[in-house]
């Protein structure tokens, strides 16, 4: 909002000025301050350059910026290298050909050094960018060496540095986003450490960037969940450069990275999870635990519960226990708003998670 209101008053100064020069070559006068006639033209027209100018500066400063952030967060930093390195190659070359192609003939020779620098430039950023993985690899070729060091660990310090514990895990954006993580955390059930890579990082500053203002708040969530995170002694929380430089999507990133280092994923996404577990790497689901830790009643167990509403079928109320497991009440009807004493009758496990039904104790044969 300021740099918008800073750019709107810069705007309005600079096309007022362009709009008050623009009166004085319509009018013709050369002191228009003396000029009573003339300054009837000019200072409308200055007037509107200033609006004008307090419209548009906002379009074509802060909103083009906006955007190309959001565009150049989302391009890994090896295309951006591999492009500068392009375009360095390619303007290069085009200097080396300026010099003959200066020598032509008008109007080949002013303008053609200049087509060429744009043809070069566009051509080595074009040709680095879709060969990076070659770059990367030539890179890596001239480094030199250590003789103690494997290319084992040359391939692992090429993805990062896996930090030291237990059982590390990786946290995907969803299960961050979600919240829930940090109670678990604080129970003391995850070892730990917890490592979240810079590129989830990414995403969620992606997402709490958001125009949408429901994404934007579940993206300023999962960072405050990861602000407390850090704040537990136990287990600890590590920002980690592990990446893998030939994935773009992210949960194939998790995935590529918990395979290679050996190391399981914390999620609550269900796709990610069934592709995780199809490719041998190991998921903690908080669902899946969440469903674990629930109440176990067995038929003919005994529970109290307050009715809360009618069921789907005729005679039926529903009620939910603590964890939020439903209880379908048979002849429940009228006991709707009130505690009850009920006997367990069925427990069914669905996709869904589980249900229980039962049935009023005063009416239980």
């Amino acid at each position: 909002m300021i740099l918008d209101r800073i750019f709107r008053f810069l705007g309005l100064i600079v096309v007022a000025i362009i709009g008050w020069e623009i009166g004085i070559l319509y009018t013709g006068v050369e002191t228009p301050l003396t000029d009573l006639e003339a300054m009837k033209y000019i200072v409308p027209i200055t007037l509107v350059g200033g609006l004008v100018g307090w419209i548009i500066a906002p379009w074509l400063t802060t909103r083009p910026a906006k955007f190309a952030i959001r565009v150049v967060r989302q391009i890994p930093i090896e295309e951006v290298l591999a492009g500068t390195v392009g375009l360095v190659l390619g303007l290069v070359m085009a200097a080396m050909l300026a010099i003959p192609l200066a020598q032509l003939p008008a109007p080949f020779g002013p303008i053609l050094p200049f087509i060429a620098s744009i043809i070069f430039g566009y051509l080595g950023a074009m040709v680095l960018v879709l060969r990076r993985e070659d770059l990367v690899h030539l890179f890596r070729l001239i480094r030199p060496r250590s003789k103690d060091v494997s290319e084992d660990q040359e391939a692992k310090d090429a993805l990062g540095v896996l930090p030291q514990g237990p059982h590390p895990l990786l946290l995907d954006t969803s299960v961050i986003i979600d919240g829930r993580i940090l109670d678990v955390a604080k129970t003391g059930f995850l070892p730990g450490p917890l490592l979240a890579p810079r590129f989830i990082l990414a995403e969620l500053q992606y997402i709490a960037d958001s125009s949408d203002a429901m994404r934007r708040a579940r993206g300023r969530r999962g960072l405050q969940v990861l602000d407390d995170l850090q704040h537990l002694e136990s287990p600890s929380l590590e920002i980690v450069d592990l990446d893998a430089p030939d994935v773009r999507e992210v949960d194939e990133k998790l995935m590529v990275l918990a395979r290679d280092h050996g190391i399981g994923i914390v999620t609550n996404d269900y796709n990610l999870n069934r592709v995780a577990v199809l490719q041998g790497v190991t998921v903690l689901n908080l669902n899946d635990l969440a469903n674990a830790v629930k109440s176990i009643f067995l038929p003919g167990e005994r529970l109290r519960l307050r009715i809360m509403q009618e069921g789907k079928e005729a005679d039926q109320g529903v009620g939910y226990l603590e964890d939020g497991t439903m209880v379908v009440v048979e002849n429940g009807r009228n006991y709707i708003g009130r505690n009850t004493d009920l006997v367990v009758t069925k427990v069914l496990q669905t996709s869904a998670g589980r249900m229980i039904f039962a049935t009023p104790q005063e009416l239980y044969h």
